[in-house]
């Protein structure tokens, strides 16, 4: 057994004395559920009263007494319609809801800590005096629908943090409060780059002014490297009748995430929950010939997806989802080289944010899951094939691929390429799929050599997947502190004296505002060293202080971002490096 292993069961056994002490506090408690999750555990309760968060440290003292008492975990293998029984006995419905509707074996294992009997299946460490109390910490109370189910009752889940010893536990919480200053929710408001409305509904982001400059220069950018390698913009609409998505298997695959569009017309659409059946159709809108083939679409446009309502939050879980996503329409000899062009688009894309490279990436070649046929479509045949080519790209481009099973799409195996932003934190976004399922689907043919028809494949991609995770993740990642190109303003000019020096400063951001650099002048009348903290507040790359005696030399006194030096240089010269700096999006 390694050290995580360990580490999950320890984190376990907390979750067990967790438990107990709550059942101290409240004999009456009723018990969900309480597994081991990343960096510690939860518990699930039904209880007679709200927690509050005056109440953990109550819990976290009675955890510690009870693990200073050294308890064994004892486990017993009982009879299920004896535990049954024993649960019902002492009022704990969810235990018996689960014994009736998950357990299907003749006989299950409990296990007792102290007064506590729990319904698991283990392990758990031999005793609660092996944990170090330094090493974990009570640190959140939420509401949980039981069974993740809205139509169940809310319960109360308490949350804790462990890990193998304090000093682990201490270095987490530093990183939490960082996090904590990254969160992209608290810096989108401060920065002004979206908002939520109640009239409008939760899960529908607001993109500001400044947030929608950051989102066309990420759009222009992919499209102009995606140009580069051959995709044309498409535009297809946001409805679609369901036949559409009965007929990919996407109807099937969401469910209950359609949304549904009705009128007194007897209109019936559904929004569309992925762009791909679309683009079928403006392939199918003419015959094609084998010279026409590779044909590539791409198109960023909104997509709509019925998430359950409880999981919805900031922008890493919307309704609206606006996707960059691209197809490629090609023989079967074209594939590789469709594949290949698309890597090397994600590794464009990525360099330019810093992501790709030094340790900061890996990839997933993402095939079935052998044991479950039946989750995908198309034959096992072409499978074999995209799951054989897909292995091969990955070879020659010396992508160190890991095989994962039942991560593949739908239609076909996919590479998935994993980054990890500058908290350590572990993202899938750009993905490149092979599909030979769905042209079938829909009849998407070309005339080949001879005259006859053959089935094109698709080759999906996905490079920097949807805007408002991807902007999510670039304000994680750089605390609000954007790249130059990617600034909402490059660069902030700030006059000495809003009445003296507001002529030349207005002449400086013309120039600027000519050479395409987004610019703003505070002209407020506070002094200069408070609007360059403000300027620093905001985030701002270049600070340009204009007073006197650059108004008659025609130059700028230059203050970087992070940085108290402050250089003199020509207007003309600032330009030109500016300018320089955002070409090459350093």
């Amino acid at each position: 057994m390694n050290k995580e292993q360990k580490l999950e069961i320890k984190r376990h056994s907390l979750a067990h004395i967790l438990a107990s002490a709550v059942l101290e506090m409240f004999p009456e408690a009723k018990f969900g559920v309480g597994p081991n999750i990343e960096n510690g555990f939860y518990y699930d309760f039904d209880l007679p009263r709200t927690l509050i968060p005056e109440d953990l440290p109550i819990l976290e003292k009675k955890m510690k007494e009870i693990i200073k008492k050294n308890l064994q975990f004892e486990k017993q293998v009982v009879d299920r319609d004896k535990a049954i029984e024993l649960y019902k006995k002492a009022g704990q419905d969810y235990k018996v809801e689960i014994l009736n509707d998950e357990a299907k074996d003749e006989e299950v294992s409990l296990y007792k800590t102290g007064e506590f009997v729990d319904l698991c299946k283990g392990p758990h460490i031999d005793s609660t005096g092996e944990i170090d109390f330094t090493s974990f910490k009570l640190n959140k109370i939420a509401g949980a629908y039981w069974r993740g189910d809205e139509k169940n009752k809310m319960l109360q889940r308490i949350y804790g943090i462990a890990f193998n010893n304090k000093k682990e536990l201490k270095e987490y919480q530093t990183k939490m409060k960082e996090a904590a200053k990254r969160d992209h929710r608290k810096l989108g408001k401060e920065l002004d780059l979206f908002c939520f409305s109640d009239l409008v509904g939760p899960g529908l982001p607001l993109f500001a002014p400044k947030g929608v400059v950051i989102i066309d220069e990420l759009r222009k950018h992919i499209e102009k490297i995606c140009a580069g390698y051959g995709f044309q913009k498409v535009m297809t609409p946001h409805l679609a009748k369901i036949d559409l998505y009965k007929l990919s298997g996407h109807a099937d695959k969401f469910g209950k995430e359609l949304f549904h569009v009705s009128s007194e017309q007897k209109h019936d659409f559904v929004m569309k929950p992925v762009q791909c059946p679309h683009q079928t159709q403006i392939y199918a809108s003419k015959q094609r010939s084998y010279r026409d083939l590779p044909i590539r679409y791409m198109e960023s446009e909104k997509q709509y997806r019925a998430e359950k309502s409880g999981e919805v939050g900031g922008l890493n879980r919307v309704y609206a989802i606006t996707v960059e996503d691209g197809h490629s329409f090609c023989r079967v000899e074209q594939v590789k080289k469709e594949v290949k062009n698309m890597v090397e688009i994600i590794k464009d894309f990525y360099s330019a944010i810093g992501l790709w490279g030094n340790g900061n990436h890996w990839v997933s070649l993402s095939v079935r899951d052998y044991s479950h046929p039946e989750k995908y479509i198309g034959d096992p045949q072409d499978w074999d094939k995209c799951e054989k080519m897909l292995e091969d790209v990955a070879k020659e481009m010396k992508l160190d691929a890991k095989k994962i099973e039942g991560e593949a799409a739908l239609y076909g195996p996919k590479l998935d390429f994993m980054f990890r932003d500058s908290m350590g934190k572990e993202i899938q976004i750009p993905t490149v799929q092979l599909d030979f399922a769905t042209p079938k689907r829909f009849d998407l043919v070309y005339t080949n050599e001879k005259g006859k028809d053959e089935f094109v494949v698709m080759v999906h991609r996905a490079i920097l997947g949807s805007y408002e995770r991807f902007l999510a993740l670039l304000i994680e990642h750089f605390a609000g502190a954007f790249p130059l190109w990617l600034s909402p303003v490059q660069v902030k000019i700030l006059p000495v004296s809003s009445e003296k020096h507001i002529d030349y400063a207005r002449k400086v951001n013309s120039l600027l505002l000519e050479n395409n650099i987004r610019t703003e002048i505070d002209n407020s009348n506070e002094s200069i060293g408070k609007k360059i903290r403000e300027a620093e507040k905001q985030k701002i790359p270049y600070m340009l202080v204009v007073g006197e005696k650059e108004t008659e030399n025609n130059s700028v006194a230059v203050r970087q971002r992070g940085s108290r030096d402050i250089k003199t240089v020509g207007v003309k010269e600032f330009i030109e490096g500016v300018k320089k700096e955002i070409d090459e999006k350093k």
